[in-house]
């Protein structure tokens, strides 16, 4: 239904209700109405408007409607019941004067219903059968169930049940209009913010969505849900359908001093363990290579598995290297890492008979694709922003993004598509991103492969 075409209907609505003796235009100010609805334990009382005649009433509501009156003068309201115990039922407001120009209808209209007016009847119209609503519209039901039953439309029904708040975010539209409208975020669609669309754009799927409100349920008073739940939700999903692939975020270049030169070697390496009908890509292997900085260390710990001078590594589906030499540059820091394969380790075909504790995963320089990954992380620093003092944005997560402008995959993942999960190896869960273009590749994360937060927050 158009705006023009809503605004009529309740327009007509209220007419109704005015015919039936059961609304009635009111000059009195907001505060005096506020006085005469008394309080929850004091009776309202009835004012000399209250018994104006029928055609007096539908004269000076369609004066409003023709703009005759100024913001405030006049509202209209329902004649329900001034001493209900629900102070809801005490003849509320149905309609008023706001002379703004309007994002649909522009200057059509300058009287508008109120909310407790127009839900239950917009209800009515979309022929809504249940209409969700959180816990605080327990007390409107029933002048929600008055309106529909005083003008004889289709019987909605209001049901009410617990708000969800997650941890370490807002659920709160307004707050959440505030994080974009200042900048906090890009839009609504930022993977930072908890809504569907932003969801869907950091790479959740539809079923660790549902399996995540089936193990909440329907609650009926307020709690406190944690982010972790719905993450490992997301987890259990994700490693059954996520294709494995190597991406390098922060390379330390490695060179296979034995391996020929402008050699190419071509390794079958699985898209996903999980799944039982598995498929494979083929990964190419050459002599200049990235690993991860951070899994090389020069003066190794008691218990560290990864690449060190005179250690040995497997690289995944390739070949077994040995550490022979640290390259330095000038300031001393380690430029590239000169090592030696095994050539009877090969993957799948190992006749070298050596045993190693650690796999790392790798790029082949000359076949690498470039692309941009977003790490996002967690909006807020505390775990219920809803219970601390003050600006909740003073809470925002200053490291809640991550850019890594220039990370080096493997080749496969130059024809990554939008509708695929990708689990980056050893890195976490990524899908591709709406800003990639024909000149950049951008991926966003979907989540770690553990829950390293609390984890962190402990030591911080």
């Amino acid at each position: 239904m158009y705006a023009s075409d809503y605004f009529e209907q309740l327009y007509q609505f209220a007419v109704t209700l005015i015919k039936k003796g059961l609304a009635y235009v009111d000059d009195s100010s907001s505060e005096e109405i506020a006085a005469q609805k008394g309080t929850p334990t004091q009776a309202g009382t009835e004012n000399e408007f209250r018994n104006r005649s029928i055609e007096e009433n539908l004269q000076l509501f369609a004066d409003m409607r023709a703009g005759k009156y100024t913001d405030g003068e006049k509202v209209l309201r329902a004649k329900v019941d001034m001493v209900a115990p629900n102070m809801h039922m005490r003849d509320p407001l149905i309609y008023r004067i706001k002379h703004a120009h309007h994002h649909r209808t522009g200057d059509a209209w300058c009287i508008y219903p109120m909310y407790d007016f127009a839900h239950g009847q917009s209800d009515s119209i979309e022929k809504i059968t249940h209409s969700i609503c959180t816990l605080e519209f327990v007390p409107h039901r029933e002048l929600y169930d008055w309106f529909i039953e005083k003008l004889e439309i289709f019987p909605s029904k209001q049901y009410e049940f617990a708000r969800l708040n997650m941890t370490y975010t807002v659920m709160s539209k307004r707050k959440l209009l505030q994080l974009v409208n200042e900048g906090h975020v890009t839009g609504w669609d930022d993977p930072r913010m908890p809504t569907i669309s932003a969801f869907r754009r950091k790479g959740f799927t539809p079923e660790s969505i549902r399996e995540f409100c089936d193990r909440i349920g329907v609650a009926k008073r307020d709690n406190l849900i944690d982010l972790g739940l719905l993450e490992f939700c997301l987890r259990e999903q994700l490693n059954k359908i996520a294709l494995r692939r190597m991406v390098v975020f922060d390379p330390l270049k490695v060179i296979i001093t034995n391996y020929e030169e402008g050699k190419t070697e071509m390794f079958a390496s699985e898209d996903n363990p999980e799944v039982e009908n598995k498929t494979y890509r083929d990964i190419p292997f050459s002599r200049e290579l990235y690993i991860e900085r951070d899994d090389f260390m020069e003066v190794p710990s008691k218990k560290y598995f990864r690449l060190a001078p005179g250690a040995m590594v497997r690289l995944k589906s390739a070949y077994i290297i040995k550490c022979d030499t640290v390259i330095k540059d000038d300031t001393g820091n380690i430029a590239e890492v000169h090592c030696s394969y095994i050539p009877e380790s090969k993957s799948g075909n190992d006749t070298s008979e050596i045993k190693v504790k650690g796999t790392l995963h790798w790029v082949s320089i000359q076949h690498g694709v470039t692309v941009e990954v977003r790490l996002y992380d967690r909006l807020f620093k505390s775990e219920n922003v809803g219970a601390e003092e003050g600006d909740f944005k003073d809470y925002i997560n200053p490291d809640s993004l991550q850019v890594i402008e220039h990370a080096y995959a493997e080749p496969a993942l130059h024809e990554a598509k939008f509708d695929e999960r990708y689990q980056f190896i050893r890195k976490g869960y990524f899908t591709l991103d709406k800003d990639t273009s024909e000149e950049k590749i951008v991926f966003n994360r979907t989540a770690t492969l553990k829950d390293t937060w609390v984890k962190e927050q402990k030591k911080g």
